[in-house]
């Protein structure tokens, strides 16, 4: 398995910025699958940003020209980098670590709040 540890979340205003980071424990170049999810109170976790092994991304429409999901193999790390946030974007967001592993990380609390 891999270990996964997400960071960068924090209280931001609407529209501004985070980058979030996803480290996992080791080499990321053989996983197919990665994604970005989120999870607002009493609502159910959504897939926010994916990335595979061969380059394909796919947003979720809410997120789609505001974030941009990233890959850096060196640093066995995926970013989600959010730019113009808005108060619907509050939740816990989680990194998935797929195929050929399924592995979750803890979860960062991003709030966007004036």
């Amino acid at each position: 398995q891999v270990q996964v540890v997400e960071s960068g979340g924090g209280l931001v205003q609407p529209g501004g910025s985070l980058r979030l980071s996803c480290a996992a424990s080791r080499s990321i170049f053989n996983i197919y699958f990665m994604g970005w999810y989120r999870q607002a109170p009493g609502k159910q976790r959504e897939l926010v940003a994916s990335i595979t092994s061969t380059g394909g991304i796919q947003y979720a429409d809410s997120v789609k020209g505001r974030f941009t999901i990233s890959r850096d193999n060196a640093k066995n790390t995926v970013y989600l980098q959010m730019n113009v946030l808005k108060p619907e974007d509050t939740a816990v967001y989680y990194c998935h670590i797929g195929t050929p592993f399924d592995s979750w990380g803890q979860g960062t609390q991003v709030t966007v709040s004036s």
